[in-house]
């Protein structure tokens, strides 16, 4: 058996599958219209849509983990696949008069079915990938990153052409054109997701020689460690300064009289959380994944405090910045619990860390929705928001350097 080629077929099926997920990343394209058109104006409830996603997503994750471990990765993201299609497809007949519609479908159905999707293809390729654990999951994550950028000037483009100048509109309907996408990638991609076989090591590597080999504990073991609760702790508050920004990214602009090239903000996120995950996993296979994760924590608190300062253009390289680092926690963080845990029930255990991303993710888009409709005529009365971020992050700090490796031993 080719070794190299075979392992490389999963990991092309992934990064065509997470291209799709990446949709989750450009919710600031819809929030203007969705917020007027269904919500009222109310931005909050309308950044909720995103958050209830995110949270979800995290519960998914961890359904999904358990779900592949009895009927493999191929079927767990089929089905995924099916519901992320079912839930978009549902939200593009969300109306003002039932705004709550749009939770229900684009947000609990989407992330639930993103979730079965997002740590069971990462943890898939983990197994493929035991020399470059880092690396490959920077490369599948930054794949997601990047379906923000290829997705975003479709989603422009359905919103123009089928907006008709109605706010909300063109939305709805670019939520039914993505769920039939859903349906052709995930079900075609998801056939060619399967685990390696038993004892798979990569030709030329030695797991005995490697000291990211750890034992593999079960969800139920992990849950005994405070070192699972750390971390999850920690992505809890890691993420906010970035999950508030990718929100927000374009009504900030558009608030700094930017409004004519407001998209480039959703691109600069997008395009730059892309590079950061690549990045940021490679850097960590060297450097280490504890020590990379307080360094972009250190970034985004003092990131996050920026925010008033910049003015004109310089907010685009700002929110460039604040997704690269953003970036980072979504390959380090995966990575890391691997190194902690094992890979073997890394889709399930990392699961259990995206909890924290998705209570992260409610509490983040609330504070941000509060301090942006606070700020309805002054976008600086918006920079609470990212003072609690900032803080957030300094705390993230002191909880990752609490996490001792002294418990892992050698994968048996």
């Amino acid at each position: 058996m080719n070794q190299r080629y075979n392992r490389i077929i999963p990991v092309v099926a992934t990064i065509a599958i997470q291209l799709c997920l990446g949709t989750a990343y450009i919710w600031s394209v819809f929030q203007a219209g969705i917020a007027e058109s269904l919500f009222a104006g109310n931005n909050a409830s309308a950044a909720l849509t995103f958050s209830i996603l995110l949270a979800v997503l995290s519960v998914g994750s961890t359904i999904g983990g358990k779900l592949q471990d009895k009927v493999g990765p191929r079927l767990t993201v089929i089905i995924g696949g099916l519901i992320l299609a079912l839930g978009f497809f549902c939200a593009s007949f969300a109306t003002a008069s039932a705004p709550y519609v749009l939770w229900i479908t684009y947000g609990f159905l989407g992330g639930l079915g993103m979730g079965f999707i997002y740590s069971t293809t990462i943890a898939c390729v983990q197994k493929w990938y035991p020399d470059k654990r880092g690396f490959i999951t920077g490369v599948i994550v930054a794949a997601l990153g990047f379906g923000g950028v290829v997705f975003t000037p479709l989603v422009e483009a359905i919103i123009r052409s089928f907006g008709d100048g109605i706010p909300g509109q063109g939305e709805l309907v670019s939520f039914k054109i993505l769920s039939l996408i859903f349906v052709v990638v995930c079900t075609v991609g998801g056939w060619f997701i399967q685990n390696p076989p038993d004892g798979y090591a990569p030709l030329g590597w030695d797991p005995q020689k490697s000291a990211s080999g750890t034992v593999a504990l079960t969800p139920s073991q992990a849950l005994k460690t405070p070192q699972l609760y750390l971390l999850t702790f920690s992505m809890m508050l890691a993420c906010m300064g970035g999950l508030m920004m990718i929100g927000f990214a374009k009504p900030i602009a558009v608030a700094r009289g930017l409004a004519e090239t407001a998209t480039v903000g959703v691109f600069a996120i997008t395009m730059f959380n892309s590079f950061g995950r690549l990045f940021w996993g490679v850097v960590s296979d060297k450097l280490g994944r504890k020590q990379t994760i307080m360094l972009l924590l250190g970034l985004t608190a003092v990131l996050s405090l920026c925010v008033n300062i910049v003015s004109g253009y310089m907010i685009y390289i700002l929110i460039a910045c604040i997704g690269f680092a953003y970036g980072g926690f979504l390959s380090t963080f995966p990575a890391f619990t691997a190194d902690l845990f094992g890979t073997k029930y890394n889709a399930t255990n990392y699961g259990i860390v995206l909890v924290g991303f998705g209570i992260g993710a409610v509490v983040s888009s609330y504070i941000a929705g509060y301090y942006k409709n606070i700020a309805a005529t002054d976008i600086n009365l918006m920079f609470p928001a990212f003072v609690i971020a900032s803080a957030a992050a300094i705390v993230a700090i002191v909880s990752i350097v609490m996490i001792k490796p002294a418990f892992i031993n050698k994968e048996k």
